[in-house]
């Protein structure tokens, strides 16, 4: 390809070094590690010819040549079209259960620059930074190649406020790209996904932080500790309900038995319903609540209401027709946001089928926070 970007120029957030000189540190005695990503297709390595191409396993390698006495294990929790609302409430079983000593967070381009997804990546930061183990957090901002476009603002306030090192890729790739330097063709196919040479320039960009890092991991820093949420940070302690962990009233939905496989088997652990009537209803405790459910390619597909409460004037719909074709959707609509604490009753009924429908209506999950 022989492109090159400005890398320098991507580390826009210095951030309290502690954690990532005594990672570095450790790692040149020869510990042993596991290094964790966490995001959306982008870190999932979407359209890189092979999962060894993309950024985040670049990122990995970095490691395993840079600290050849160390045994690192590599934990890919990338899952595609998800946001940092769905990050913070599955961090626990896809990243955390693994007690990782470094975490990489992006979601910049899965997230709307908006208030609402500062405070859930804030969620979700806070839930990882604060964990037990103390990892080594790095947070990395992706962009939309065609306009500039991504969370990266309210992402860094974030970042700025927890003094977490940040990488931008708007800084950096994005700028060659607009200049016309890099032909966008030569390195994404749809101006977001980066093909296997941007996933190249991606990881370019983080690993020259690292190198920089490295150069002074000898350099005393005193930790930084945990401050006061920057938002309202009612997503820190999100949890999901399915099959496997609540025991909600079902009349017409079916608990689904079939096992997850792997981090990105979504469709799992949750319930199906196909018949117009048939509700499921839980009890969440709270401010907080979503529904995540599969909007389908397959079309007709029933929709449905969810009802927080009683109150069916402000019933959230949920469509399970997709109006894509790439794929099945794992989709979040959001039924409550900052509402009274404590239980609420949550019901989701099937209002609308069609007499061909292809599929049922599935619903993931419920989350609470």
């Amino acid at each position: 390809m022989g492109y090159e970007v400005h890398s320098e120029k991507g580390w826009v957030n210095r951030g309290n070094l502690h954690r990532m000189k005594e990672l570095m540190r450790r790692a040149e005695q020869g510990d042993r590690m596991t290094l964790a990503f966490l995001g959306g297709s982008i870190t999932q390595g979407s359209v890189s010819t092979q999962y060894t191409n993309c950024y985040a396993y670049r990122v990995f390698d970095w490691f395993v040549k840079r600290f050849p006495k160390t045994a690192f294990t590599y934990v890919n929790a990338g899952v595609g079209g998800t946001t940092s609302q769905f990050g913070v409430a599955r961090v626990d079983e896809d990243v955390l259960l693994y007690k990782p000593d470094f975490v990489i967070i992006e979601f910049s381009v899965n997230d709307d620059n908006t208030d609402f997804y500062q405070e859930t990546y804030e969620g979700l930061v806070r839930k990882v930074y604060g964990n037990a183990y103390a990892p080594a957090v790095l947070l990395v901002h992706n962009v939309f190649y065609n306009t500039g476009v991504s969370a990266e603002e309210k992402h860094r306030a974030v970042g700025a406020h927890y003094k977490l090192p940040s990488v931008s890729m708007r800084s950096t790739i994005y700028q060659e790209v607009a200049s016309g330097a890099i032909p966008n063709r030569e390195i994404t196919p749809d101006d977001l996904h980066p093909n296997s040479s941007g996933h190249e320039l991606v990881a370019d960009v983080i690993t020259d932080c690292l190198d920089k890092i490295y150069m002074q991991r000898w350099e005393n820093e005193e930790p930084y500790s945990m401050p006061e949420p920057l938002t309202r940070n009612a997503y820190a302690n999100a949890r999901r309900y399915q099959n496997h962990n609540s025991n909600p009233v079902c009349d017409g939905f079916t608990a689904d038995g079939t096992l997850k496989k792997y981090v990105n088997d979504m469709f799992r652990c949750g319930w199906t319903a196909a018949a117009k009537g048939a509700s499921i209803t839980f009890e969440v405790e709270g401010t907080e609540i979503a529904v995540q459910y599969r909007k389908s390619v397959n079309l007709p597909a029933p929709v449905a209401i969810a009802v927080v409460d009683g109150d069916e004037e402000n019933a959230v719909t949920l469509d399970a027709n997709f109006d894509e074709t790439w794929g099945d959707c794992l989709y979040i609509d959001t039924a409550a946001h900052h509402i009274a604490a404590g239980k609420h009753k949550v019901e989701i009924r099937i209002t609308q089928t069609h007499e061909n429908d292809a599929v049922p209506f599935y619903l993931v999950s419920v989350i609470g926070a």
